[in-house]
Formats: structure tokens, sequence, C-alpha cells
């Protein structure tokens, strides 16, 4: 008897790939597709009704069932509110790894179960290993699309339910053996976006959930150079969209976002002259999860990122007396932001990770240390 797997279409030439190998290596395959938004289901903002269509008709190529779900109570309940309150807090979180944890990894594997179902798969660029009785994440062969980052939050029980059937391919390999399928999503451009927001109008879609703040852009110095249109919009190390230019006696280069002071309602912005102030050789993190599940002995010597698609960077993770995770870097790291994952790696191996809760130089309310 065949064993049954449900893979997550996306409608994303991805998925529909994904789909195609499993049915190729002999599994009794069924997709599903999850809707997580109706605020706003427009074209605009969601793609939803392009995607559904185009994860049909690879169902449809595919000879398989296609099961569709509305998941969007959950996805307002556990990913956008928390969403939310990370931006009432002054904070940047990423609603992808949110997703992950509640949705795909948690939803999805009760829905499944409800049709009968122990084994789901998913169109990640990730893959898993069994060693010792454990099974590992390991990063994506393609570096450039690996996306271990944002599975970090992913558990035992989870992973060892869990394919990953791309995760040896890179994006041109997908694409190619797509073609050659015939599936339609081959050339399908890829999702950048978040679905509830999509590509553009951040600052006009967060608006209309949270009441923008506006105030005063000011120097390291407190010189005012400009206004703000409400601190949420911003994050750390920003240079786009800041409205500054033709400020007197300044550098003709780039501005950038350094801090952000609630108390006072400022955006504290600079240029070259300033890079020192956003740099810094630790932070602290809570909220850590571990892929398998125990908590690494420490101190720990590993890799880390601070955001997807940074390098590995050398550190040493310990903790301190509040129980949260201390991580000291080999070198400055640029940019570091409160709400953000730091992911730890053991070479290709994806050990776990945490919530940056503050560096040396920035409180976990963004404030700049004086």
């Amino acid at each position: 008897m065949k064993q049954k797997v449900i893979i997550g279409m996306s409608g994303g030439v991805d998925s529909s790939l994904s789909a195609a190998i499993l049915k190729q290596q002999g599994y009794d395959v069924a997709g599903m597709f999850m809707k997580n938004w109706e605020e706003d289901d427009t074209s605009e903002y969601c793609t939803a009704d392009e995607d559904i269509k185009d994860a049909q008709s690879v169902a449809d190529h595919l000879k398989i069932k296609l099961h569709r779900r509305n998941f969007s109570t959950e996805y307002w309940d556990h990913v956008f509110k928390e969403f939310l309150n990370e931006y009432r807090k002054g904070r940047t979180p990423n609603p992808d790894i949110l997703c992950n944890r509640e949705i795909k990894f948690k939803t999805f594997f009760d829905h499944c179960d409800d049709l009968g179902c122990s084994i789901m798969a998913t169109g990640h660029y990730v893959r898993k290993v069994k060693k010792n009785g454990k099974f590992i994440l390991l990063k994506g062969k393609d570096s450039n699309k690996d996306q271990s980052y944002f599975l970090y939050t992913i558990n035992q029980h989870q992973l060892s339910r869990s394919l990953f059937p791309i995760g040896e391919l890179n994006k041109d390999e997908v694409r190619l053996m797509a073609a050659e399928l015939g599936l339609s999503t081959h050339d399908k451009k890829d999702s950048t976006g978040i679905c509830f927001i999509g590509e553009k109008r951040f600052q006009d879609f967060l608006s209309r959930y949270l009441k923008p703040n506006p105030g005063n852009i000011v120097t390291p110095s407190g010189q005012q150079i400009g206004r703000h249109n409400g601190l949420m919009y911003y994050t750390i190390g920003q240079r786009q969209g800041l409205g500054i230019g033709g400020v007197k006696a300044a550098l003709s280069e780039p501005w950038f976002v350094i801090a952000k002071d609630h108390a006072k309602n400022q955006l504290v912005v600079g240029q070259s002259d300033s890079n020192h102030l956003i740099m810094d050789d630790y932070l602290t993190a809570s909220q850590s999860t571990w892929v398998a599940d125990q908590i690494p002995e420490m101190p720990l010597r590993c890799h880390a990122k601070i955001r997807y698609r940074q390098a590995d960077q050398a550190c040493t993770v310990t903790t301190n007396n509040q129980g949260h995770l201390k991580v000291t870097f080999d070198e400055l790291q640029r940019a570091i932001t409160p709400g953000q994952s730091i992911v730890f790696y053991d070479n290709d191996v994806c050990l776990g990770g945490a919530i940056i809760e503050e560096s040396n130089r920035l409180t976990s309310t963004c404030e700049l240390k004086p």
C-alpha cells in the first residue's frame, strides 16, 4: 500500500515540482491549498485567487486531489495579532517564521491528521537526515534559496513527519524539471511579499491597523532634519524611504536609521560618520527553540545569522542570569534589530534560534543607549 503524503501547494513552482517528485517516488500524493487571509482579499494585496487556480491546474495535470482549507482565523489569531503586537512595541517581527511555526507546521499538521495522513511535505529549500536516532535539519543545497532560517522553530516530531522534495536541487534545476514535466507554473515569478501586505505600500497597509504617530527625524547630536511618518514604519539600518535630502552642511551620502527613540518619538539617523553607532558585537535573545528538542551544552561555539541571506557569522552562545541567550560575535555586526530572529548553525546543520531582544547598543524598545 502506497504511503500517503499531503503537500502544501501554494500555486508556485517549488511546491508544484515537489508534488510531482513525490508522485514519481511512488507516494500516494494529495495537495492542500491554504488560504490564510480574508481581510483584504483583493489583487492589490493578495493573489490567492490566482494562486489557487495555478495550484488546481498543477493538481489536475498530475491527477492528484487538491484539498482547500481556509486558515484565516488561525492566521489572524496566531500570526497577525503577534505581528501587530511586535510593531506596537517598536520591534520588527518576521511573519514568515511565525507562519511556519503556527500554520504550516501546526494547523496544517492537524488537518493532515483529520485526513488520515501522517506525512506532510512542503516546497522549502531545506533537507533532513536522521543520525543517532535524531532528525537533523540541513540547509538547502542551493545557498541562494536556502530557507532553513525560516524553519528553525521546527521540532523533532514535526521534522519526523515532514518531507522536503526539492532540498537537493537549485532553483534553475527546479524550473527546468517543472518545464520538462509540463507544469504550468514552471516560469511563474517567485513571490517576494507577505500575502497580507504584498510587495508594496507597507506603510499604507500597516496604518489601517495601527495608528501612525509622526515625529521628528534627528541626528545623533539632536539636530532636527526632517519628519517621520511613525516609528513603526522604520527598521534599524534602513536606507530607503527616509525622505531626507538637501540637509545643509551634511555629507553627500545616504542616510540610514540608527535607532528609534520611543520616549521622544524620534527617529535617529546618521551617515557614514555614524557607522560606528550601528555596529555591535553581542546581543541577547529570548524564546529559544532547538531542533534537537534539547538545549546544547553551553558555551556553544557555532555560527549564526541575524537576518535572512546574511553570511554565517562566527559566535559564542551562553546564557545570562535571566535565562536569555547571550551571543558574542567574533566580528562586529551591523544593524542588530530587536524582534528579528537569530538562527544558529553548525556548518550546514540548523541547530535552532531565538528572538533578538537587545544588543549592547540598543535596548529591546530600540532606544539608543546614552
